[in-house]
């Protein structure tokens, strides 16, 4: 589950979020969270973010949220 400012909510599979998490940080590569810092690699920081966290601060107020949900058939 994605959740982002001004936007409803989406369902991304680990892939996609992963995806959208790199679209994210490659904007911001000169104003990465500390801990993101310590990664060179794109792919790395997203990965890291994605297993470690769920709220990304993107302006004062907003935030970037995910969280793993289990979807049942």
């Amino acid at each position: 589950m994605l959740l982002e400012p001004n936007q409803p909510e989406q369902i991304l599979a680990a892939a996609e979020l992963l995806d959208r998490l790199k679209a994210v940080l490659s904007d911001r590569q000169n104003n990465l969270p500390r801990d993101v810092q310590q990664y060179p690699e794109l792919e790395e920081q997203a990965k890291y973010l994605m297993e470690t966290t769920c709220e990304l601060d993107m302006n004062p107020g907003e935030y970037l949220q995910w969280y793993a949900i289990r979807l049942e058939k």
